[in-house]
């Protein structure tokens, strides 16, 4: 017979063990974090929230995000990436549901949130939230129009939801930048998928039970490495986050389940993919500020710590009339993330130019723009941008901020230009006008819309709020 010791501790151990299974099966939590319950506060925000009481101002600039959105997409919808992505997967799609901007082809709403997640990345010419380098739009609008082609989504609650979308993807990027980027993961991604996932629930009348599930679904489906940059596969990330994020949202509405804390729990998505987490980023001021309010534009076809160099160099170009045969050597101060992400000395690509301060700065002086022509692959291998791109030289500065750069232009007779950029045209300080952005979604939109068309589908974003539905613009973007 055993002694009462024995039996006691025994006791103990079946008891504790009892215990954790039933922690496990409740998912309480297990850390000071987890107990504040980030995941739920954040979706009660969302199911309850408002359009009425989303001030002006920031709807005015979810619109300038739309806008930029659709005209990235359409612009990116002939790309060899779209081709590919939609002769692999059409024949694989469902219903043909919903529009992929400037294509004829439709397919499932799942697919077609891919497909325009991808071409509005393709050309790296998208919204980019300043504070994470998340960009923003991708994710969010390309699951929301999809769905809107489903079912009836006015304007308004459209609006509403890419307002919220934004909100949700970038605090939740937020909390774990930059430690979670400097990891490894692309943000855009990784985040990307939250904001599909609370816009398309938030349209879809989830409840905050599912919409809890919906984020915690999104949490489980992380999805981005930044060693893709400068191959196809960067454009996929956005993508499929639309489409794991519309998933979610779809999945959570049927009640299927998830964690209850899938974004703050010991083994959630904060913690296993990032050694940083400041959760107030996610919580405080729910309702009060909005960060898309903070959403910036590019007017450079290209990775955004490039901007400054490109508009250093194309001032500089203009102000002397500057030719590539009378530059000895560039040289440029730069923020660390400029050879982290843009460190390639020889692109051989359109893709992987986009990722070269040294090609970069090379075509800003010998073409006097970069937009996404000058991004190609004929450029890439031009002789004479290549010999200029060679006598580029970059140096990190930790004075320098990442919209800063400091150039300096030596010309073969021993004179030395230079043009110190305090912040990047498109940046938050100085940012692209309505009119600017106009002339982009134009550009992007030639040669794939005819130019009424482009037009209507232009006036039909900055009226997207007044629209009964805003499947108008899909069918607008559709060829």
């Amino acid at each position: 017979m055993e002694s009462n010791d024995r039996r006691d501790f025994l006791r103990a151990v079946a008891l504790a063990g009892l215990a954790a299974e039933l922690r496990a099966q409740v998912a309480l939590p297990t850390t000071a974090e987890a107990a504040i319950d980030v995941t739920r506060k954040l979706a009660r925000y969302v199911v309850n929230a408002k359009a009425a009481d989303v001030p002006a101002p920031v709807r005015k600039e979810a619109t300038r995000t739309l806008l930029n959105w659709v005209g990235c997409a359409v612009g990116g919808s002939r790309h060899q990436t779209l081709d590919i992505a939609v002769a692999a997967l059409a024949p694989f799609s469902g219903p043909a549901q919903a529009t992929v901007l400037g294509r004829r082809e439709r397919l499932d709403i799942l697919h077609a949130s891919l497909m325009n997640g991808i071409s509005s990345h393709v050309f790296d010419y998208d919204d980019t939230h300043l504070k994470t380098i998340i960009h923003p739009g991708g994710p969010v609008a390309s699951a929301i129009l999809a769905l809107s082609e489903y079912r009836p989504v006015s304007g308004r609650d459209f609006l509403h939801a890419l307002i919220l979308g934004v909100e949700v993807e970038c605090r939740i990027g937020n909390a774990v930048y930059p430690q979670h980027y400097d990891a490894g993961w692309h943000i855009t991604g990784t985040a990307g998928v939250f904001g599909a996932a609370a816009a398309g629930g938030k349209l879809l009348g989830l409840n905050e039970q599912q919409m809890i599930w919906a984020l915690g679904l999104a949490a489980t489906q992380p999805v981005g490495l930044k060693e893709m940059f400068g191959t196809m596969t960067k454009s996929f990330h956005p993508g499929r986050a639309a489409q794991n994020g519309l998933t979610s949202a779809l999945l959570a509405q049927r009640g299927f389940t998830s964690s209850n804390q899938g974004i703050e729990a010991k083994a959630g998505w904060a913690n296993t993919l990032s050694t940083k987490r400041d959760y107030s980023q996610i919580v405080d001021k729910l309702g009060e500020t909005y960060e898309i309010s903070l959403n910036s534009y590019k007017p450079f076809a290209c990775g955004i710590v490039i901007h400054p160099t490109l508009d250093a160099c194309i001032q500089l170009r203009n102000k002397y009339k500057l030719t590539a045969a009378q530059i000895g050597s560039i040289e440029l101060r730069v923020h660390r993330l400029v050879p982290e992400l843009t460190g390639n000395k020889a692109p051989q690509t359109g893709l992987e130019g986009k990722f070269s301060v040294y090609f970069a700065a090379a075509a800003a002086i010998v073409e006097g723009a970069a937009g996404e022509k000058q991004f190609s692959d004929k450029l890439v291998r031009d002789p004479a941008i290549i010999a200029l791109r060679d006598r580029v030289r970059i140096t990190v500065d930790p004075a320098i901020h990442e919209d800063q750069v400091r150039a300096t232009v030596t010309l073969k007779d021993g004179r030395k230009l230079e043009q110190f950029i305090e912040h990047a045209i498109g940046s938050m300080e100085n940012p692209m006008s309505d009119s600017a952005l106009e002339a982009k979604f134009t550009d992007l939109a030639d040669g794939v819309l005819p130019a009424a068309r482009a037009r209507r589908l232009l006036e039909l974003c900055w009226k997207v709020e007044g629209l009964s539905s805003a499947a108008d613009i899909a069918k607008a973007g559709a060829v």
